[in-house]
């Protein structure tokens, strides 16, 4: 790759030291072709701190290089490997957060644009300092060499007093900021403080509440089962369960306890499973457990749950 080093020199003038006028002359390219920009493919459309310079913002970005530092990327975006460093180019663009803004001359859609940095070849990059270019490199580039170059711009930038930020994206080093969840209804804020320091009976008395208040609250509805279970399973020791449903395998209270168990872990198809089995062989007394329990774990699932649907429809098929 050959590349000029951008050499820091004395401030200049905001206004452009060149202009546009005339015309490019490129020979004509034979090479593999990409999509255009933003396509699959192709390299990303502008954006953030690239933008697609034609004769109508070109004299603005000139002037603009008086605060920060623009490095133009001279290209036919449908060759091949004119957008691969189009590619590259613009995530070093997005990596850099704004420390220069990537500007993107189409050679053959902006003629009079690319005429003004006089170069016969694409893809040519340059630098744009105070109104002054400062010829980069022509050809391809690897990443590395490219970041060597770019600093060294960045470098000349700073000592000629050009460090602002290109306005136009987040940089990339910003956290993106936080999603702000919207408060909780009273009730339900009680009983989520109630859960926090392990009250749950105070969590299902605010739950209780604001079914009373509101007896379509679903959330309501799916808190209190969960709840519920917390409190079914809160001095529950799994082994101990397990090892009760075994030795009893047709006793419905333990078939009970071990699904509240697979619920609290995770185990959904399983909690489900367990119970649908054991229902056609319960009496009455049985059933109706069974019945109540799975209603409330179907709560505690979520009602949208696709496994929650399937065992519905098999105890609605059990039952009647």
């Amino acid at each position: 790759m050959s590349s000029t080093s951008p050499q820091p020199g004395p401030a200049r003038s905001a206004q452009p030291e060149f202009a546009v006028r005339g015309a490019v002359d490129l020979s004509a390219l034979n090479r593999p072709q990409a999509p255009p920009p933003g396509e699959p493919g192709g390299a990303p459309e502008a954006g953030g701190f690239v933008v697609d310079v034609s004769e109508a913002n070109f004299e603005q970005l000139v002037r603009d290089s008086a605060t920060y530092p623009v490095v133009i990327l001279l290209w036919i975006p449908t060759d091949q490997a004119n957008a691969e460093l189009g590619a590259t180019m613009g995530r070093l663009a997005q990596e850099y957060g704004g420390r220069f803004l990537l500007g993107r001359v189409d050679a053959q859609a902006s003629p009079q644009v690319a005429a003004a940095f006089q170069v016969q070849g694409v893809p040519t990059v340059v630098a744009v300092l105070q109104g002054q270019p400062l010829p980069l490199f022509q050809g391809a580039a690897d990443e590395q060499q490219i970041r060597g170059v770019l600093d060294q711009v960045l470098a000349a930038a700073e000592q000629n007093g050009v460090t602002g930020r290109a306005p136009g994206g987040v940089p990339a080093t910003d956290e993106p900021e936080p999603e702000v969840e919207p408060p909780l209804p009273p009730l339900h804020q009680e009983a989520y403080d109630a859960i926090e320091r392990d009250d749950l009976e105070g969590a299902a008395a605010a739950y209780a509440k604001a079914l009373r208040q509101d007896p379509k609250d679903s959330d309501a509805t799916a808190g209190l089962a969960q709840v519920h279970l917390m409190q079914r399973t809160h001095d529950s020791d799994l082994a101990a369960v397990r090892q009760a449903a075994a030795a009893a395998p047709s006793d419905v209270d333990a078939a009970l306890a071990v699904a509240d168990m697979d619920m609290l872990g995770g185990k959904v198809d399983d909690a489900f499973a367990r119970l649908l089995d054991l229902l056609p062989e319960a009496d009455a007394d049985g059933k109706e457990k069974i019945r109540v329990r799975l209603l409330e774990l179907f709560e505690v699932a979520g009602t949208t749950d696709p496994r929650v649907s399937k065992a519905r429809k098999r105890l609605a098929i059990s039952l009647y």
